[in-house]
């Protein structure tokens, strides 16, 4: 196997491409395009004015943003000074934010004023006066009061030279922290998952020598905090020399009418995204003839589906990945059947062993059920502030733990049978049922509660939330804007069901096994 070699920033990739091919389209968002030497000089002021704020490497750098450009600017120009970028997420509430600038500690926040009616005004005002961490806050759209405006900031540039700046971006190295984004098992609070300069270039290496898209032409629309959009389209993107169409979420005219204008020739989602696009008005009318790839993970693709997107490209593709892995790491073939597309997730890539453990430690034999583990320095860096759960991570010969269960296929592709911990999907979203328990558990008239995944035609899986009520029965619609005011709408159960008492283990526990048993039984009938 010959060695894969990469650059030392993901940055490198940008300015490499701008003196090679300066002109070719780098970035679109709306009207706005911007090419590899716009977005190079853009990066490069942007990155001096950080210094200018002070960032100093390691530092943490947040964002309160939609996927726009500025987010792709702040990201690249933090990754250039050596600083530690955070993305937060729009849809999140006040306390899922105070959450992570608390554990993260960031020096600086930039914020957008607004996003579908929701003002983020007194949010970042609260989080200025409570955080002392925060020493500049800057805002990326409308000013913000009581801070400061981002034309303001990037004048900040012109007391840095260039000199300096090329400076610190040599003092970078490949192993140095780049990106911080925040995940968790199905138990306990978000752990914020620490990814390296290699991890994102090699990821990022070894996607596109999978995907053999050449200048992919890609449209981004995941939220910024999720890994998908920085490292596993962003990044990957930027290393192959495509460009990245920006779009602020999810909307299926908007996307149809974008492959067709934009020539995409690259289309990567969840099955929702797919199906909500196969079911548009606007879909029979779309054209994808410059398709070469459409990609799917994060739930299995159903037979019927694959059969109506597969006239849509050449090629079609299913993958795997993690945070925890800063890239997909399985990939089915080029000429993958519909067996498996819709039953397995691929291969592992030949740069990323693989291996699947039983519960005695030893390699699984064909079919047998283990978890799978990977290896390599492209791998999460740590935990950040929890030196056990990095520890626990890793097996002794440093395998990294991913807590799915699968097994080998006699023809050497992977097929999952489910999760070790509780955590379900739902569109593509990671739903971790104890984070969701503690909300309704604050709730005062909420005893205990507990949280299990239901198949969902549309969204793969959504919560079912079971919940003893000592009292008077509770409403149930002021239950859902309860959970509204603290969680993000993709957290929120679709079924919320009171109960007498939840089915508890020997050793105390509540028993899920027994209680999605019940919840699908009662979805069977209608009766959820």
């Amino acid at each position: 196997m010959p060695e894969l070699t990469v650059k030392n920033s993901i940055v490198d990739y940008l300015h490499d491409y701008a003196a090679a091919t300066p002109d070719h389209e780098a970035l679109i968002y709306g009207d706005q395009k911007l090419s590899y030497a716009q977005l190079s000089a853009y990066v490069n002021r942007c990155a001096k004015a950080l210094i200018a704020c002070g960032v100093e490497k390691g530092d943490r750098v947040a964002v309160l943003c939609t996927s726009r450009i500025e987010f792709w600017v702040v990201f690249l120009a933090t990754n250039q000074v050596g600083g530690l970028w955070l993305g937060l997420n729009p849809k999140y509430r006040l306390p899922e934010i105070r959450y992570v600038i608390e554990d993260a500690s960031p020096k600086v926040l930039f914020a957008m004023a607004e996003f579908e009616g929701v003002h983020y005004g007194e949010s970042v005002s609260l989080l200025q006066k409570d955080y002392p961490c925060i020493e500049r806050t800057i805002s990326l759209t409308d000013v913000l009061p009581t801070t400061q405006s981002f034309v303001d900031f990037l004048q900040q540039a012109d007391v840095i030279t260039n000199e300096y700046l090329n400076q610190r971006k040599s003092s970078i190295n490949r192993m140095d922290p780049a990106l911080l984004v925040y995940t968790s098992g199905s138990t306990g609070k978000p752990k914020g998952a620490v990814l390296s300069n290699y991890g994102l270039c090699y990821g990022s290496a070894v996607q596109n020598m999978q995907y053999q898209v050449e200048k992919p032409r890609f449209i981004c629309n995941f939220p910024i905090n999720h890994v998908a959009c920085v490292a596993d389209t962003c990044c990957v993107i930027l290393q192959g020399g495509g460009t990245l169409v920006l779009q602020e979420r999810f909307d299926a005219a908007l996307v149809l009418d974008t492959i067709t204008k934009e020539k995409i020739n690259f289309f990567a989602g969840v099955p929702t995204m797919l199906l909500m696009l196969l079911e548009h008005p606007d879909f029979e009318k779309s054209d994808f003839s410059s398709m070469e790839l459409i990609l799917w993970a994060g739930a299995a693709m159903p037979v019927p589906m694959i059969e109506r997107i597969r006239p849509l490209a050449k090629r079609l593709m299913n993958a795997y990945g993690m945070t925890e892995t800063a890239a997909n790491t399985t990939h089915t073939v080029v000429d993958a059947d519909v067996v498996e597309l819709s039953e397995t997730i691929g291969r592992p890539n030949q740069y990323m062993p693989c291996r699947i453990m039983n519960s005695e430690g030893n390699a699984c034999e064909i079919g047998e059920h283990g978890e799978l583990q990977f290896k390599g320095d492209y791998l999460l860096l740590e935990y950040l502030n929890r030196p056990d759960a990095t520890r626990d991570v890793y097996t002794e010969d440093r395998w990294l733990h991913t807590g799915d269960l699968g097994y080998w296929r006699k023809d050497g592709t992977i097929s999952l049978v489910g999760r070790i911990s509780d955590m379900f999907k739902s569109g593509g979203y990671n739903v971790y049922p104890r984070e969701v328990e503690d909300v309704l558990e604050s709730h005062p008239a909420i005893d205990m509660a507990a949280v299990v995944g239901v198949p969902d035609a549309r969204y793969q899986e959504v919560g079912a939330a079971y919940f003893v009520v000592p009292e008077d029965n509770l409403d149930i619609d002021a239950l859902n804007t309860f959970c509204r005011e603290h969680l993000a709408n993709y957290k929120i159960p679709k079924y919320f069901n009171q109960i007498d008492a939840l089915p508890l283990l020997p050793i105390g526990k509540v028993d899920k096994v027994s209680l999605k048993k019940l919840a699908r039984e009662a979805l069977k009938r209608d009766t959820l």
